[in-house]
């Protein structure tokens, strides 16, 4: 019982899920500061709307981290797909049936370059994303003209405008793309592996892991869901703008390293992604609705990035610390279970040499 409770105690606790908490304190902060905006219905479902493709920008960043590789062009890789996205369909005349596809190709070929310049040529992921998103803010402005791409086909803007119970098409998007990431990350040996490689790469190839298979991979696959959701957000302007697309960048990491101090202690989940990255986002709408200046917005998120990052590191650090205060306890408990044979052991031992002068000394 004892146990139980300790259970439920640390998966309530604040360490475990502090954005629940600031979610109910920003809540109550602004349903009492401006509640005749705030708690209107319309503003919380377009809250959930136009989170969503952050959501998938999230996860896009997400998978590749998993597994070590941070991602620093997932915004140019979302804005350069909106923009390939809208001249398909404005200039080149592809149909939505093809236009689409073609685009999930183009972003998955941008992750699997991104990826074999990182195993192939052995550039550190941080500069070699960096360097893919300067090549793609080019290729935007190359594409685009630096101008937007308008006259696009009406009938794809119904693409992101349609809803289904009353929720668009991009929020069960994000749930159909967070529920598979999250079945293949916590419930298959794919998932297990990327893990590994993420936390210690050496051990993994060692254990037989395919570490750069996994790293191409995640990239790809991150490259894809980019793409996907540059193609929604053309969808959703009805137009090719070469200026939204990098804005998606911090906020996305912002998610994914908050989210990892969530409800899995330290480590990238997709869950706790979601979660934070709302979180966030009604911070940033309830400021919105109160009337902040728009720089509020890049401060707000700046530092939340910042405060993730330290959490992460801290959580890491903390649990690495535990660990070994358990295994120091451990070993000072079989130390004292071994000591008092060693001191009988030791008793016996100066008792003999002892006696043995008194046998071989001649009485008197």
């Amino acid at each position: 019982m004892s146990t139980a409770r300790a259970d439920i105690l640390r998966a309530l606790s604040f360490r475990n899920i502090s954005a629940i908490y600031i979610f109910i304190v920003l809540f109550v902060v602004f349903s009492i500061w401006i509640p005749e905006k705030f708690l209107q219905p319309g503003v919380w479902r377009s809250l959930l709307d136009a989170e969503a493709l952050t959501g998938i920008a999230a996860i896009a960043a997400l998978i590749p981290l998993v597994a070590g590789s941070l991602n620093l062009a997932i915004g140019a890789q979302v804005g350069f797909s909106a923009i390939l996205s809208a001249w398909m369909l404005g200039k080149a005349g592809l149909p939505i049936a093809l236009q689409l596809p073609a685009v999930l190709v183009a972003g998955a070929l941008i992750g699997l370059v991104t990826a074999l310049v990182i195993t192939r040529l052995k550039v550190e992921p941080i500069i070699a994303t960096l360097g893919m998103s300067s090549i793609l803010l080019a290729g935007m402005a190359w594409v685009s003209g630096s101008q937007q791409i308008l006259g696009l086909d009406p009938a794809y803007r119904e693409i992101a405008t349609a809803s289904f119970l009353g929720i668009t098409v991009p929020v069960w998007t994000l749930a159909g793309v967070a529920l598979v990431t999250w079945y293949v990350l916590e419930r298959t040996p794919s998932g297990r592996r990327m893990y590994a490689v993420g936390f210690n790469p050496d051990a993994a190839r060692l254990a037989g892991v395919q570490v750069e298979r996994i790293r191409i991979g995640t990239l790809v696959a991150g490259g894809a869901l980019a793409a996907l959701a540059g193609a929604l957000l053309t969808s959703r302007l009805n137009a090719g703008d070469p200026t939204v697309g990098p804005s998606f960048l911090l906020p996305a990491l912002t998610a994914v390293f908050l989210g990892s101090t969530q409800f899995k202690g330290g480590r990238f989940n997709v869950l706790g992604t979601i979660v934070a990255m709302y979180v966030l986002a009604v911070g940033i709408k309830g400021l919105q609705l109160a009337g902040s200046p728009r720089w509020v917005n890049d401060l707000f998120y700046g530092v939340s990035l910042l405060l993730a990052v330290a959490l992460s590191q801290w959580e890491k650090t903390s649990r690495r610390g535990a660990a070994i205060d358990r295994a120091l306890r451990g070993r000072k408990a079989r130390g004292a279970a071994v000591d008092p044979a060693a001191s009988a052991a030791g008793a016996s031992a100066s008792a003999s040499p002892s006696s043995e002068p008194s046998r071989s000394t001649p009485a008197r």
